[in-house]
């Protein structure tokens, strides 16, 4: 049986998602041409149309949408091969790529990683920043081989290593009349007073779970779509919000008047490692995830 090659399956996984031959050629660093004669040997190879090709758009056949799923996950298994006998050889060196959700990134990552580079020398870190749905689609992909994501959340196909517990701390402005560190109690704060994240950001959820936002009257409808807006709002005294303790002496707090307090009650979320259930590189992200930890409980 004539099988595809890893070459085909590959160009043909960025047509799919690309849904155009040039820009799927420039992600794959070979000419358009060299591209083109490449899908058209697989469908050959294969005995079956998988591209509808007109003027102006590159349309994936039902049949062509499967072959490109199966082609991710032989991809993805062939990497896997590669991986394994590289772990065996050198654990914790090569590529590895990180996904990693905007709620840690600025925060954790400044602090660890010059010293992980230093611990792990050969190890060349791609990272990836998005939410957490969006890392975990992509892991399960083959995209991303590893997460570093706040717990808990529905992770599918995933098996997670817990790391260590990040505090919330209350967020306000200096001097601000909308709240009163010293005395801080939900209950007392004004309607619409408290500031989160958009939908979709776990931060959001966290905080709500952890600092038992029970009265939704007291969230306010304006909701940041990232950090930097979430503080420069709190910074404008629109409202109070509710951080990470790892976000204290970063710089997206320095140059406000943004301060942050111990909470009365302890309110954390948990940060950890992910990767994809039955991974040969699972013995590996954990040893990483023990970097992790113990350079964390350094900073």
């Amino acid at each position: 049986m004539n099988l595809p090659s890893t070459r085909q399956l590959r160009y043909f996984a960025a047509l799919a998602e690309h849904r155009h031959f040039g820009k799927a050629a420039t992600a794959c660093f070979v000419s358009q041409s060299a591209f083109s004669i490449a899908i058209r040997e697989l469908e050959t190879l294969l005995g079956v149309r998988l591209v509808d090709r007109t003027n102006r758009r590159v349309t994936i056949t039902a049949l062509g949408q499967e072959v490109a799923t199966q082609a991710r996950l032989c991809l993805r298994d062939i990497e896997g091969l590669v991986a394994l006998a590289r772990t065996e050889r050198s654990p914790l060196e090569g590529p590895l790529r990180l996904g990693v959700i905007p709620t840690i990134a600025p925060f954790l990552l400044p602090r660890v990683l010059p010293r992980l580079r230093k611990a792990l020398p050969k190890l060349r870190l791609f990272l990836h920043e998005g939410t957490t749905a969006e890392i975990h689609a992509k892991l399960l992909k083959g995209d991303l081989d590893v997460l570093l994501l706040a717990l808990p959340y529905d992770l599918d196909n995933t098996e997670v290593q817990p790391l260590f517990r990040d505090a919330f701390r209350l967020a306000c402005r200096k001097g601000t009349k909308l709240v009163n560190p010293a005395s801080y109690s939900y209950n007392r704060l004004d309607r619409d007073a408290v500031l989160l994240l958009d939908d979709g950001h776990c931060l959001r959820e966290h905080a709500i779970s952890a600092c038992r936002i029970k009265s939704a009257e007291k969230v306010s409808p304006f909701a940041a779509s990232s950090l930097l807006t979430l503080i420069e709002m709190v910074d404008a005294d629109l409202g109070i919000t509710f951080l990470p303790e790892m976000a204290e002496g970063s710089a997206l707090l320095t140059g406000t008047r943004v301060e942050t307090h111990a909470l009365p009650e302890r309110s954390y979320r948990e940060i950890g490692l992910a990767w994809r259930q039955g991974s040969t590189r699972g013995a590996e992200f954990r040893r990483l995830g023990e970097h992790l930890r113990a350079l964390a409980q350094q900073s």
